[in-house]
C-alpha cells in the first residue's frame, strides 16, 4: 500500500491520527497531519483505510503497491 497525504487539503481534524497513530501524526503549530510512513506494513492497512475513510477533507489517497 502506498499512502499519500495532501497537506494542502488537510483541515487538522485529527481523525487520521485517531485511526492510525503509527502512520499519521499532527504538527504542533497548526494541527495539520503529517505522514509518518508512506508504505505501512500489512498489519496497519485496515487502520490506514479507516483513516482515509474518516478524513473530512479527503486528504488521504491510497494506492496498491
Amino acid at each position: 500500500m502506498q499512502v499519500t497525504l495532501h497537506q494542502d487539503k488537510c483541515v487538522a481534524s485529527g481523525q487520521c491520527v485517531l485511526a492510525a497513530q503509527d502512520v499519521f501524526d499532527q504538527r504542533d503549530q497548526d494541527g495539520v497531519a503529517v505522514l509518518l510512513d508512506e508504505r505501512p506494513p500489512a498489519e496497519l492497512h485496515d487502520d490506514v483505510r479507516q483513516a482515509a475513510a474518516v478524513c473530512p477533507a479527503l486528504a488521504i489517497a491510497l494506492a496498491d503497491a
